[in-house]
């Protein structure tokens, strides 16, 4: 596949706006040359000021596209692929967003006799840093999709943030480690910055500060390809404020808190 192509969205609530945005600004689609379906009136208008795309409240016009991205609410998936399944095309590739759907379920709710053994679908798990170019997303190709299409899958996340290509079992596993835990770091930047202003600091630069930190902590980690425990280390001089610090978390368990709380994340996604 080629770099530009006609996208559409099937559904573009938080999720689906934040691909499209990380989409727009990475010059991987023209403004024109997508359309997105929403419920209302009020969402068509809102997608239609804020991006300058085409919206509209027919799911079926937002098929006809060479790349279709699917961003439903899981409760609704069933009922939108009865709707739009026919309108497919077998060349169409369809990315499918909707959490916890397998590849096994999403190629049964769209088989038809014209996709049988032909639908180019790929499921995936994206996380909301989308909205500022530094997704994390999980690929899993489903059983016909050509590697051109994955390939291509594959450059239209990257042009937003990283992606990887995962096999199916390791989905409910992405779902905690990306999808869940930027919650938790906002939780972490929040205290962080909660104690930074009980010690005097103006609210405003104390999250700038927390967040500063965070960011160019995990910059580290994927650029140096360090160990995070060897990056740790050489914060920690001996008997100085870090390692006091790092000791009071491990008494107060924050590390087995993070890993439960990916763990809860995870056994929710497997349902």
């Amino acid at each position: 596949m080629g770099n530009k192509y006609r996208i559409g969205f099937v559904g573009c609530g938080n999720m689906g706006s934040a691909i499209l945005k990380g989409i727009l600004s990475a010059g991987m689609a023209d403004r024109d040359e997508v359309i997105a379906s929403c419920h209302t009136e009020s969402s068509k208008k809102r997608l239609e000021e804020t991006y300058g795309i085409t919206a509209t409240n027919n799911n079926k016009e937002a098929v006809h596209a060479d790349v279709v991205f699917l961003a439903v609410k899981p409760n609704k998936l069933e009922e939108v692929a009865k709707e739009i399944r026919e309108e497919i095309a077998p060349d169409t590739l369809l990315i499918s967003v909707v959490a916890a759907k397998s590849v096994d379920i999403l190629e049964d709710l769209f088989r038809t006799p014209a996709l049988d053994g032909k639908l180019q679908l790929v499921r995936t798990m994206p996380n909301t840093p989308a909205l500022v170019g530094e997704a994390m997303t999980a690929l899993t190709p489903g059983h016909w999709i050509t590697d051109a299409h994955l390939q291509y899958a594959c450059r239209l996340f990257e042009s937003f943030g990283k992606a990887e290509v995962v096999p199916e079992d390791l989905m409910d596993c992405v779902t905690g480690v990306s999808g869940s835990s930027p919650a938790f770091i906002y939780i972490l930047i929040e205290a962080m910055a909660d104690e930074a202003v009980k010690e005097g600091m103006p609210r405003k630069q104390a999250y700038k500060f927390a967040a500063q930190s965070v960011l160019g902590s995990a910059k580290m980690v994927l650029e140096t390809g360090e160990h995070p425990g060897a990056l740790k280390d050489a914060v920690c001089s001996p008997g100085g404020t870090t390692i006091a610090g790092v000791a009071k978390l491990e008494e107060t368990g924050f590390r087995h808190s993070i890993e439960a709380a990916i763990e809860a994340s995870i056994e929710k996604s497997r349902g």
